[in-house]
């Protein structure tokens, strides 16, 4: 393996042991030239996948990019790495046992998405609105309603204010959406 920092073409496996739950093995490798140490995984592949996007070009499947978008999604969420390789990887599998050497975006996307549904509902809406290309947010309430998401926190009565601080106010100008508040003559602003 060719060490990332210098180039020199010999490099030593200083450990190996198995990672994503034995779907791949993780070295540990080490530069003799440059001293350098860097991380490889070796992973089965079954057979090279092909995606055919909507406009019909065709590129090489790429885990990375894979990752990447499920990263996104997942940002800021409190979801262990583990549980989301793992998830990677189903992805992967699942399409290799599709039998197919091109594959359609719509197939790789719906199995992402059906994977996320399952492991965050908030991760699953963010890529859901990049997915579907929400435009506006009546696209995010159809969605919601459409996959049976309880819409009752937006329709619920206000919980008393704690002592202190003062009476919460009606939510429902909120409600308008982006940029449709009523900001009429009345109001503070």
């Amino acid at each position: 393996m060719r060490c990332p920092f210098c180039g020199n073409p010999e490099t030593q496996v200083k450990d190996s042991r198995p990672s994503e739950d034995g779907a791949a093995i993780r070295r540990r490798r080490s530069c003799s030239e440059c001293g350098g140490r860097f991380t490889t995984f070796e992973r089965v592949q079954l057979r090279e996948l092909l995606i055919v996007k909507r406009s019909g070009r065709r590129t090489p499947f790429d885990r990375e990019k894979l990752e990447r978008s499920i990263s996104l999604a997942t940002r800021k969420r409190q979801i262990d790495p583990e549980r989301i390789d793992r998830m990677v990887s189903g992805i992967v599998r699942q399409l290799e046992s599709l039998g197919e050497t091109e594959i359609g975006s719509e197939v790789v996307g719906e199995l992402i998405m059906k994977a996320l549904r399952s492991l965050d509902s908030v991760a699953y809406v963010r890529y859901a609105s990049v997915y579907r290309d929400f435009q506006e947010t009546s696209d995010f309430a159809k969605f919601l309603g459409a996959e049976g998401f309880d819409s009752e926190g937006m329709d619920a009565p206000l919980t008393p204010a704690p002592a202190g601080n003062p009476e919460p106010t009606d939510p429902s100008p909120i409600r308008q959406g982006l940029g449709e508040q009523d900001l009429s003559a009345t109001d503070d602003a």
